[in-house]
């Protein structure tokens, strides 16, 4: 895997700087499930989160 140069943090602190709120991020993660489930899974990945936490986020995103 490739260096990382983002961290959650990080990701979290952009989107809430462009004005998302928690309910927006959730609904963002829920499209990127529904229309590109391999690259959010990816993108997850490259945040280096663990597994379990992909797996949650995954069927939370599904269930939206």
């Amino acid at each position: 895997m490739s260096e990382m140069s983002v961290t959650v943090e990080q990701w979290v602190e952009l989107f809430r700087a462009i004005g998302l709120k928690d309910a927006d991020m959730h609904k963002w993660h829920a499209e990127f499930e529904r229309r590109f489930p391999e690259g959010h899974e990816g993108f997850l990945e490259w945040l280096r989160l663990p597994a379990n936490r992909i797996a949650e986020i995954r069927r939370d995103s599904a269930k939206a």
